[in-house]
């Protein structure tokens, strides 16, 4: 790794003025942890978890953080029930369950005009009522466990805690990734302004694009009365690190080890990425590591809770339910002299119900369960007949995979050089012995085929990204007796700071000012877009009552799915109005945008002056259209009521 670091000039892609935000963030924390550490008698760990806690209070808001926590509530409430007592971390499996049982169930309900903050409140606080005696003994226990995990290192515990924290400031971020705005918001602004989710794959061809991700934002939505992105990634993130810890232990790692796993964990780049959007990679990364902690347990009832969770995955995206198969792979041979057979046919219809509510309507009303992919074989009208592809992510399956992306970061993810951390590199001996060593193959080939199955179709490294932090349980155990304590500590701190120095390499929201301006502003958003997405504020000055459709025509920055519907876009979400720009960019009286507005019923239109070509302002112009609004680079346009009328 050292030779990499050297011949790739690393030092040059570092971001030394966000790496020092982290380290005096870090310091901030501990700064307040000493006094409530002592008023309230307890360790230093849990008062820096007291001390995260507060502050995503602040800057995600209150209101969002009581959605996360009914819905979090009822999650646990409802998949501890029949859970099996000793599964590692069994608590937050039983979340994950819970989540994939509410989210796969609801996803047969999106069209229905039900979804009202009074009857998911009812709903799930009646849940947890009745399961209220549950719910009591979860708190105990956790707070007992999470005490004597800290009491077994504290020091390890307050480093990695510290880490974690850092990781947990992405859900500070407002949403402002591109397919968040394109499309992500869709469904929980439908549900929030409509009570249902009416997909229409005519203007949005992932419109009946795996669901599972988009429904529990839009259920926490719901609940807030406003988006609440922050508080459900954060509700993610606390899943993932006990269940690192958990399953790390479950592996013979010591408590030091253990800590050392959830630290490299919240130390690896991308994962502020996935916390600061609405992506499918951190929900996948809960849920395979809640299958992999069933997997490591010797539970003979592990079919049921493992199909749930697999249903889960492929709810959230068909290549995350790829990458699970060897994990379910490994299951079927470490069970194979105790698997209960008759459960078969009841896992089956698990995944069925809960996976595959998407794929079902999608069929239904498309003829393509998996629009736009395989299209070339459904022959779905709302997309052309030809395999779906993205040329930009197939740079070759070769040995030399990891080792380019980590280094040549952005040629397999949207990132910046090192965007991947030096986790898999740093600790590829370990891996070697992992899968060397006679009683770790088995579930060391598991793990690898859960990295690379996804790298096989497609080398887009985010794909990955859920495969790499699942790896990190298996490179850490056995490391402090190999080595010994000191050069243990030295490895494995070293190997985390490298990484929190590079976290903001992973995407480009994070290499911004954004994180700067959303501590100054305590996450005030107003202030905020006007520097990154200034369309978001754009569309709220829309006059309130005016259900005109607005027409994006940049197709890099289509944001208008939070208008549930109203919004149009040019690029390929759309195949139609695809088509129409490229004729219209070809004609440059103008005629070609102009007749693009008509094709499309658009009455607003959002332009970025830096990207509109003269064929766009000539269109604007012969359709007399009045420039309303402009915030940013962005503007703000209103056609006439009716095309060719003069404007108003």
């Amino acid at each position: 790794m050292g030779a990499g670091f050297v011949a790739h000039r690393m030092w040059n892609a570092l971001p030394w003025e966000r790496l020092g935000l982290s380290l005096l963030l870090a310091l901030a924390a501990h700064a307040l942890a000493w006094p409530l550490a002592r008023v309230l008698r307890c360790s230093r760990a849990l008062a820096l978890m007291t001390v995260w806690g507060l502050a995503l209070l602040v800057f995600v808001g209150p209101l969002q953080v009581l959605a996360a926590v009914v819905l979090g509530g009822a999650a646990l409430a409802l998949g501890s029930w029949r859970l099996p007592a000793d599964i590692p971390a069994r608590y937050a499996v039983a979340t994950g369950i819970g989540l994939v049982v509410l989210g796969g169930a609801t996803g047969w309900v999106l069209s229905l005009p039900i979804h009202v903050a009074p009857l998911w409140y009812a709903l799930l606080l009646g849940v947890a009522l009745l399961r209220r005696h549950a719910l009591r003994d979860a708190w105990v226990e956790t707070r007992r466990d999470v005490v004597d995990a800290i009491a077994g290192a504290p020091r390890w515990a307050a480093f990695a805690t510290t880490l974690a924290g850092l990781a947990t400031t992405a859900c500070w971020l407002p949403t402002m990734q591109a397919d968040d705005l394109a499309y992500h918001l869709g469904l929980p602004s439908a549900l929030l302004m409509h009570a249902r989710y009416l997909p229409d794959a005519s203007h949005q061809v992932w419109a009946f694009a795996p669901w599972l991700g988009d429904t529990l934002q839009g259920i926490a939505a719901v609940l807030a009365g406003q988006h609440a992105r922050g508080a459900v990634d954060a509700l993610w993130l606390l899943l993932v690190f006990p269940l690192a810890w958990a399953t790390s232990a479950r592996l013979a790692a010591d408590p030091v080890e253990r800590w050392a796993c959830v630290a490299l964990v919240a130390s690896f780049p991308p994962l502020v990425w996935m916390a600061a959007g609405m992506q499918t990679e951190l929900p996948a990364t809960a849920l395979l590591f809640a299958l992999l902690a069933v997997v490591l347990s010797d539970t003979r009832r592990w079919l049921l809770p493992a199909a749930i969770l697999f249903a889960g995955l492929l709810a959230l995206k068909t290549m995350h339910a790829l990458s699970a198969l060897p994990l379910l792979a490994y299951a079927a041979w470490r069970h194979r002299r105790d698997m209960d057979w008759k459960r078969v046919p009841l896992a089956i219809v698990a995944v069925g119900v809960l996976g595959c509510s998407s794929f079902a309507f999608s069929w239904w009303h498309t003829g393509n369960p998996f629009l736009p992919l395989f299209n070339d074989v459904f022959a779905s009208p709302y997309f052309p007949a030809e395999p779906y592809r993205d040329a930009r992510w197939e740079a070759g399956f070769d040995i030399a995979l990891l080792w380019d992306m980590s280094f040549d970061t952005p040629r397999y993810v949207e990132a910046f050089k090192g965007g991947l951390g030096f986790t898999t590199l740093a600790l590829s001996g370990a891996w070697l012995l992992a899968l060397l060593r006679p009683s770790s193959r088995g579930i060391a080939l598991a793990i690898t085929g859960v990295v690379l199955l996804p790298l096989l179709p497609l080398q887009y490294a985010r794909y990955a990204y859920p495969g790499l932090l699942l790896l990190t349980v298996l490179l850490v155990p056995a490391a402090r007796d190999t080595w010994g304590p000191r050069a243990f500590a030295c490895v494995f701190v070293g190997l985390c700071v490298l990484n929190l120095a590079f976290q903001a390499n992973a995407g480009w929201l994070h290499h911004s000012a954004a994180f700067k301006r959303t501590l100054r502003t305590l996450g005030d958003e107003t202030r905020i877009y006007p520097h990154y997405v200034p369309e978001r504020l754009l569309l709220r000055r829309i006059p309130a009552g005016d259900d005109g459709l607005v027409l994006a025509t940049s197709p890099e920055r289509s944001y208008t799915a939070e208008l549930a519907g109203r919004g149009r876009g040019v690029l390929e979400h759309d195949p139609t109005l695809r088509a129409a720009r490229i004729a219209a960019e070809a004609d440059p009286s103008g005629a070609g945008w102009n007749a693009l507005f008509a094709l499309s019923d658009a009455r607003w239109v959002l332009v970025v002056p830096a990207q509109a070509s003269p064929a766009l302002r000539r269109g604007l112009a012969a359709s007399h259209a009045r420039r309303v609004d402009t915030l940013g680079d962005a503007e703000l346009w209103r056609l006439p009521d009716a095309p060719g009328s003069a404007a108003p």
